[in-house]
């Protein structure tokens, strides 16, 4: 070994045992060397504050301080935290993030290859509008596209995307900042931000593998590390970093006060965390405008909220504004269907279930059709492609287990659409798609539909998970597959075939690709059911053509379904137009 690489070895080992920012006063680095002074990076969602390239700790504060509208800035490698926020304390707070590093020099690039997906640098406008909107629809700070676009050549951010090969469109992306590009860090570093997955992905490992590439992108450029911020208590992922190799080090971030940032300064309100995510949507839009909110029974969604004199409950999505008329028809499928048809609009052919003679004659002229309960949600007793009169008896005897009167309703095939309409407006859309489990070679059905449900349950705060029953094992039947089977890797297997989201089901959003005809149908029926706030299931040749059917009505959509799509935004300008703060289009 030559002299140098001696030295470069013991100098690694040496940070690797101490893996500190030391020696930075007067902006002088580990070998001595000059740095950037007050470095600071746009990443599109906020700025970047290199805290340990500022001499004094007032222009520190200000930098933090001086942030743009609608973002969030970040400051990290604080020497003296305890400092920079006495200088603002009613302004700035310490973010309660672990620090993560991986040492690039010894790491060691995962030989599971991505599976379904591929992973590679955003290229195009196409790109940067699916990131932005991915990074909104899980709830980080959106970027600006036309930000992204230029960003594609810089050498000091760098975007990934995970792509889902089959359908081509984004499922992931990450971030990465050269700390070297940016202020000539004489520690030779790296950072990995805005990871985000679409949680409607089926593939696993997607961030896993955004993660290894990054890191194998930097390791390629030479650089000694790479460094994350993870919320202290994300056990998941911080289990996930531990197992790649990441080491937690003693580095510290400060943050601006902000709405943004709110939850991660004021502390936890036991009472709101037993919100389901639909009312949670709600209550936080409402807390953000400084509408009082007073929980009632939050385990079952139950709320109120005042503006002055005017107070309004709420169940999650459903108000005191939807009369129980509205509420009754939306509730009687077979009411829904009448008043439907009534005013012109398409449905499917139906009949209630009866004598066994009739339920075989509506079969025999409809081939294939669906069984569900006249009344009922979520999915439950809802069975989808029955062909057969044994399998039509067991949907019945499911349905009548949720409901007396069951609904026989011809099969239509085409795509399943859900479209929220608020005050007489189409506010979002998206295809629903049925829960599938995608073989790896090695795990059995059983196994797979496991670790899907997982992944749902973790994407949508408990509130999808795909149920182990008789209509699964029909589906399962009919691909010709059981629990303990084992199936080919890449073999994509439909294990539902209803679209509900409880049942496993995912959601993709289509709101800027809605046919016109979709649109004016969805908010005619709204006001021909007289109601508010609804969620209106169509079947579709597709979201951009004009053919449909309106199979159903739910008084009480979930509109955290269907983020970035301002849905709870509107919800609230509903009950509180004074409240409003975006002009709608008339």
């Amino acid at each position: 070994m030559t002299s140098l690489a001696k030295d470069r070895t013991q100098h690694r080992i040496d940070r690797q045992a101490a893996p500190t920012l030391r020696n930075w006063d007067d902006r002088t680095g580990l070998r001595g060397e000059r740095v950037d002074s007050e470095s600071v990076v746009d990443c599109g969602w906020g700025r970047l504050i290199f805290a340990h390239t500022f001499v004094d700790n007032q222009r520190l504060a200000e930098a933090i301080c001086d942030e743009p509208p609608k973002q969030r800035n970040i400051a990290l490698y604080i020497k003296d935290p305890h400092v920079v926020l006495s200088l603002r304390p009613q302004e700035l707070f310490l973010d309660p993030s672990h620090t993560y590093r991986l040492w690039l020099y010894n790491y060691r690039s995962s030989r599971v290859r991505p599976k379904g997906f591929r992973i590679r640098r955003m290229q195009d406008e196409t790109d940067t509008q699916a990131v932005g909107q991915l990074l909104a629809s899980r709830g980080m700070v959106p970027v600006d596209p036309d930000f992204l676009s230029k960003q594609i050549s810089s050498r000091v951010l760098t975007h990934f995307v995970a792509e889902d090969i089959a359908e081509q469109r984004v499922i992931g992306t990450v971030m990465g900042v050269d700390h070297e590009r940016a202020f000539d860090d004489p520690e030779n570093g790296a950072s990995l931000w805005a990871l985000a997955v679409d949680a409607q992905a089926t593939h696993p490992g997607i961030g896993r593998a955004l993660t290894s590439f990054l890191a194998d992108h930097f390791a390629a450029r030479g650089r000694d590390f790479m460094d994350l911020s993870v919320m202290h208590d994300n056990e998941a992922v911080i289990g996930l970093y531990d197992k790649m190799g990441f080491q937690r080090i003693p580095v510290f971030c400060i943050k601006k006060k902000n709405a943004i940032n709110e939850p991660l300064y004021v502390g936890s309100d036991s009472r709101a965390d037993k919100l389901n995510p639909y009312a949670r949507i709600i209550v936080d839009e409402a807390r953000r405008r400084g509408i009082t909110v007073n929980l009632l029974d939050p385990e079952n969604g139950y709320f109120s909220l005042r503006v002055g004199a005017r107070s309004i409950v709420c169940r999650e999505s459903l108000s005191e504004l939807t009369t129980a008329i509205a509420m009754s028809r939306c509730d009687d499928k077979k009411v829904t269907v009448r008043r439907l048809r009534g005013d012109g609009l398409y449905v499917p052919a139906s009949q209630l279930a009866g004598a066994e003679e009739d339920n075989r004659a509506f079969l025999r002229e409809y081939g294939i059709i669906v069984v569900k309960p006249v009344k009922g949600e979520q999915g439950n007793g809802v069975s989808v492609g029955i062909a057969t009169e044994a399998d039509m008896q067991s949907a019945i005897e499911a349905a009548r287990r949720v409901c007396d009167e069951v609904m026989l309703e011809a099969y239509l095939e085409g795509q399943d659409l859900r479209i929220i309409v608020i005050d007489g407006k189409v506010v979002a859309a998206a295809i629903r798609k049925p829960a599938e489990v995608v073989g790896n070679g090695t795990a059995t059905v059983a196994e797979l539909i496991e670790k899907q449900s997982r992944r749902r349950e973790a994407a949508t705060g408990g509130e999808s998970r795909i149920p182990v029953d008789d209509e699964t094992r029909r589906c399962l039947r009919r691909a010709g597959v059981e629990f303990d089977t084992v199936p080919e890797e890449g073999h994509v297997i439909r294990v539902r075939d209803t679209a509900n989201l409880h049942t496993g089901g995912t959601m993709h959003d289509v709101t800027d690709r809605l046919h016109r005809a979709l649109t004016d149908a969805a908010e005619r029926a709204a006001r021909s059911l007289n109601i508010p706030v609804v969620g209106l299931d169509m079947i579709v040749e597709a979201p951009d053509k004009p053919t449909y059917w309106i199979i159903e009505a739910n008084e009480r959509p979930g509109l955290a379904n269907h983020e970035p799509q301002p849905t709870a935004e509107r919800f609230v300008d509903l009950l509180f137009p004074q409240t409003a703060t975006t002009r709608q289009d008339s």
